[in-house]
């Protein structure tokens, strides 16, 4: 057994209790909402991504990653062991995946008095085969721990998340280290939801595509994997994933997880399918307002604009029995900008791996709630890679070229046209999901942009594309230093990685 992987002991372990006994280990903290669900306040309301590090033993660390001695990290271990041996601890097991190709066993460990974390995460994976065999992935989780540290040894599949009891760490931990198995197979772990758009083609023909879209927390992704595209009758849609997918190098994606994890800021009911499944007893809330009558305000901003939500499969129209995608067939790369990002542009393999490498979007109260608003990137938009991430584009850029098949998109769901006085011309989650259904449909007739090469809508089915040219907002001499601007800095940022493929480089230069 690896020196990471030693038995966890305790006073009392409480093993793989049923979601109603967790929910009742967790009543202290309960909240009752008025459909019956269950709401919980935490201490910590986003990610510790400053306080989080990979162990360096055995991986090479990405530039944007922070590492932590081996050391170090055992003298923590060790440290964590004595404690929790005078502890009562909930030991749960579960299962990431649902397919004989990609089946891993995780086990978490966390102290009895935090049973609402097991309770979300239950709700998240599947009934492992074999509990009691040996796990493929532990999360050893101390969230009354007096200092907040998170570090994974990725070769021992081993993560301790201390001081802090937000339930994304929990989920996220799990979901980091499975990256890091499915790279080593030679695939890709994937931050992009999954879904597939039955469609009628010009011919009248009925055909399904399958998408995945990427997206960092706050941009859309979520809200845009869920929706129904307004297809019906023989046309449709099928929701598969909304946060991880493990894509193969035949761009066949590998489901996770068996819930949702939802970000509720400003839900309601014009978004039929997650309102629906958020106002079911079966789901659990964090960090959401819930008055004294246990009405959910979902538009209350008081505790945090990151409030969260787990929703069961079972409860979100369009789902059925898979969590695979068959083929990628569309990517979607979402960026949440105001100024000369146009609302869709379609993109060549070495272009799509170049903006899966810039990650552009906006910071949201997700990941750093005091720099939320401002500019960032992420490559993949993905901020659980372990290695160099490099490695990620050229490997994006090889499955795009053997399979000719598989096209690449950008995605705004910000605005265009911003400047001092004015916010932009707004891109709806209506003109969005449009967008996307004409993808599916092969409607769109498009032009080359001669700034940037790739390729922008001439003309859409349905919509009117004049309010969102961004250079009408713009005098050309204003527009000329906005493109040169925005150049200079995909070129900094992509200087960063010295292995990606020069391709790669000059797609957006």
């Amino acid at each position: 057994m690896h020196e990471f992987r030693r038995p966890i002991r305790a006073r009392e372990e409480i093993v793989n209790p049923a979601p109603e006994v967790l929910r009742a280990l967790a009543s202290h903290e309960e909240k009752t909402t008025v459909y019956g669900s269950a709401s919980y306040i935490t201490k910590v309301r986003n990610r510790s991504a400053r306080f989080t590090y990979i162990v360096e033993d055995g991986v090479r660390l990405g530039v944007d990653q922070q590492g932590i001695s081996r050391q170090r990290a055992l003298e923590v271990v060790e440290q964590v062991g004595r404690y929790l041996e005078e502890k009562a601890i909930i030991r749960l097991d579960r299962q990431m995946g649902n397919h004989p190709n990609f089946r891993l066993h995780c086990r978490l460990y966390i102290t009895a008095e935090y049973a609402r974390i097991p309770l979300q995460w239950h709700k998240m994976l599947f009934d492992p085969e074999d509990p009691e065999g040996e796990p493929d992935l532990v999360s050893v989780y101390v969230p009354e721990w007096p200092e907040r540290l998170i570090f994974c040894h990725p070769e021992a599949g081993v993560t301790y998340i201390l001081g802090t009891d937000y339930f994304g760490e929990c989920k996220k931990s799990f979901l980091r280290m499975a990256m890091y198995v499915v790279k080593k197979r030679g695939w890709l772990g994937l931050h992009a939801g999954s879904k597939v758009l039955r469609v009628r083609d010009a011919g009248g023909r009925i055909k399904e595509v399958g998408f995945i879209l990427f997206g960092l927390s706050g941009t859309g992704k979520t809200t845009l994997t869920m929706h129904d595209h307004g297809l019906c009758g023989e046309e449709g849609v099928i929701i598969r994933q909304d946060d991880v997918v493990m894509m193969d190098p035949t761009g066949y994606c590998y489901g996770t997880e068996n819930g949702f994890y939802i970000k509720t800021e400003g839900l309601d009911e014009s978004q039929v399918v997650l309102y629906r499944a958020a106002t079911s007893p079966g789901a659990v809330f964090e960090n959401v307002k819930v008055d004294g009558d246990g009405r959910i305000l979902f538009d209350d901003y008081e505790l945090t604009t990151n409030g969260r939500g787990v929703i069961l499969r079972r409860d979100v129209p369009g789902t059925d029995d898979r969590i695979d995608l068959d083929k990628a067939h569309r990517l979607i790369f979402i960026t949440r900008r105001d100024t000369i990002i146009p609302p869709v542009a379609k993109l060549t393999a070495e272009q799509a791996a170049a903006y899966f490498m810039l990650g552009e979007s906006i910071e949201t109260s997700a990941g750093d709630p005091t720099r939320a608003g401002q500019s960032k990137r992420e490559v993949g938009t993905n901020p659980f890679i372990i290695g160099p991430e490099e490695e990620e584009g050229n490997r994006l850029l090889e499955i795009l070229r053997a399979n000719p098949d598989m096209e690449a998109y950008l995605l705004n769901t910000g605005s265009v046209g911003a400047r001092p006085g004015f916010p932009g011309k707004k891109i709806t989650v209506g003109v969005s999901t449009h967008i996307l259904r004409e993808i599916a449909r092969d409607s769109i007739i498009w032009k080359v942009d001669e700034d940037w090469g790739y390729q922008v809508a001439a003309a859409i089915p349905g919509l009117d594309l004049s309010p969102y040219d961004p250079a009408s907002y713009y005098s050309p001499a204003e527009y000329r230093r906005l493109v040169e601007e925005l150049r200079e800095e995909r070129r900094r940022w992509l200087a960063k990685y010295p292995g990606l493929k020069a391709e790669i480089v000059a797609a957006v230069l």
